[in-house]
């Protein structure tokens, strides 16, 4: 069971916000079905909650139980003081602005879910979970517990034509930006892929986990089927091998293509073989062997081999985790 919290706030009394109930809504919607429309999150999503404790209670609603994935996303204000940091409420009061960060992470920390994953863009959100905020010591991070926010402590998160910069990236990488090869998002691969798309004048988005192994956020329709990464080892019996090719692998070497052609002439078997090939070089996993391009490579009698990532995937399929 895998459950998910999002919350946007527009309404606040003395600084209203134009976007994050736009970030909140497009995100609960892209993280409730995977891409090929297969359930993911069971969602409540909430918009202009008022209450520091109606917040708070959602919250902790959320993290109990012992779901398989507990995700907690929050698009609104954010704020820092000598204490730590907070989600702010239109509720907010004088030194009591909204659920503190600290608090977040505590309910988190205790929960029974396998994993549990926060992701704020709010100003002010690398607050959550830092070793020290202003000379005062955070809470620490438990086993299972994984963090994405939009900016540092000190940053603020900006909006761009109604959408938040942060949110805007993490929903691309949830399209699939940020997929592997079998089709796998992550938060350290939508880390990654936001990291990267942000420049060193930006807001910096803020990573933070402690887990033993990564969990799938969201799966899309992988760049090339799994069964023809899982050819890998049926086409390099060895990670050394190089795969033999000649004119009969090239479909348009054929008597019925009018052009200049080369025996042995086009092999329905090597053929198929051959596209295969070509797909798993198009996401980088194969090259050719002292050509550019596979079709000279088959054209003129060379070769292809495994890449080193081609190599990583060749492991993982000759030690059936793919």
């Amino acid at each position: 069971m895998r459950k998910a919290l999002v919350v946007g706030i527009n309404d606040y009394p003395s600084a209203p916000l134009g976007g994050c109930i736009n970030d909140a809504t497009s995100f609960a919607s892209i993280i409730e079905n995977n891409g090929d429309g297969s359930p993911n999150f069971d969602v409540r999503l909430y918009t202009n909650v008022y209450s520091k404790s109606e917040l708070k209670e959602l919250i902790h609603e959320l993290f109990q139980g012992e779901s398989d994935t507990a995700l907690f996303y929050f698009s609104g204000h954010g704020s820092i003081d000598d204490v730590g940091g907070y989600i702010v409420t239109p509720d907010m009061q004088p030194r009591d602005v909204g659920v503190s960060m600290d608090e977040i992470l505590t309910m988190a920390n205790n929960s029974g879910a396998k994993d549990k994953i926060i992701i704020l863009d709010c100003c002010h959100s690398g607050a959550l979970g830092s070793p020290r905020v202003n000379g005062a010591t955070a809470t620490q991070i438990a086993e299972g517990v994984t963090i994405l926010t939009a900016s540092r402590d000190s940053e603020y998160s900006f909006e761009v034509n109604g959408q938040g910069v942060f949110t805007t990236l993490l929903l691309d990488a949830l399209k699939g930006g940020s997929a592997d090869l079998r089709g796998h998002i992550t938060p350290g691969s939508i880390y990654s892929y936001i990291d990267q798309a942000l420049g060193p004048w930006d807001q910096r988005p803020v990573f933070k986990t402690n887990i033993t192994r990564f969990t799938s956020l969201r799966t899309v329709n992988p760049q090339v089927p799994i069964n023809t990464i899982r050819n890998l080892v049926k086409y390099f019996p060895s990670p050394e091998d190089e795969f033999e090719l000649d004119p009969s692998f090239e479909d348009t070497n054929s008597p019925d293509v009018e052009h200049h052609l080369i025996e042995p002439y086009a092999i329905e078997g090597n053929v198929t073989i051959f596209k295969d090939l070509q797909k798993l070089e198009g996401v980088g996993l194969v090259v050719p062997v002292e050509e550019e391009h596979m079709y000279f490579a088959a054209m003129n009698s060379k070769s292809c081999k495994l890449s080193a990532l081609g190599y990583h995937y060749w492991r993982l399929v000759k030690d059936r985790r793919i």
